[in-house]
């Protein structure tokens, strides 16, 4: 194609369309420059929401979103986990610890970013979620979710810890509890619309410093078949 003076016209680029938004619920400043920095460094575009975001839940397609944690929590994630497009949401949880985010258990938080927001613990969050906003899944993918898990270990010991990440083959889990590798335990929880189940397994690591430790499950307990049903049917949604 060419213009009145015979040079040629260039094509204007196209612009990237943005893969997932995700709404910054009531945040301020610097807060929510932060997000907005991190977010974008990974293609998913921040909008910026005030008091109708309930609404505009109701109506728009969103990938994530972040809220602060406190009264006014229950009825937004009430609203996003019972939304018929938005129901599979990432919900970022600003503010408390996990056991204050235990009270959230029913409507699934899958991370939580403490206050005061720090640069690089907020960037190494956003890019160890992006994948489930984006719905890149890799072939063994984990899904970020804090829960309240039972561990029960072979002495019939038991104890409670809140879940860091879940996928069909085992989970991560956050305890002050120091449970040697190799232990054999049974874990017990409940996830959104999956009744609570339970599921033997097997300590595969430790994190002293993070207070972390990891369970594969056992692949010959038929039980965790539940399980997998439940994490397929979470990527397909």
């Amino acid at each position: 194609m060419h213009n009145a003076l015979g040079m040629p016209v260039l094509p204007l680029p196209v612009s990237k369309k943005t893969a997932a938004r995700a709404g910054l619920v009531d945040l301020k400043e610097p807060a929510r420059k932060l997000l907005n920095e991190c977010f974008r460094q990974f293609g998913i575009e921040p909008v910026a929401l005030s008091g109708n975001a309930a609404e505009r839940f109701k109506k728009e397609k969103f990938e994530a979103c972040v809220v602060r944690l406190g009264p006014a929590a229950h009825g937004l994630m009430e609203g996003v986990r019972t939304s018929a497009s938005n129901s599979r949401m990432v919900i970022y949880g600003v503010g408390g610890s996990a056991q204050d985010a235990l009270q959230y258990s029913k409507y699934g938080i899958n991370a939580l970013l403490k206050e005061p927001l720090e640069r690089q613990a907020t960037l190494n969050l956003v890019r160890a979620t992006q994948t489930l906003v984006l719905h890149e899944f890799r072939r063994y993918v984990r899904i970020p979710l804090i829960t309240e898990v039972s561990v029960t270990i072979e002495e019939n010991r038991q104890l409670m810890a809140s879940s860091v990440e879940i996928s069909s083959g085992g989970m991560s889990l956050h305890s002050t509890e120091n449970i040697p590798v190799g232990k054999s335990v049974e874990v017990s929880f409940a996830l959104l619309t999956l009744p609570r189940i339970w599921s033997r397994g097997t300590i595969t690591w430790h994190n002293v410093a993070k207070q972390t430790f990891g369970v594969r499950f056992d692949p010959q307990d038929p039980r965790r078949q539940k399980l997998k049903q439940w994490v397929e049917a979470y990527l397909e949604g």
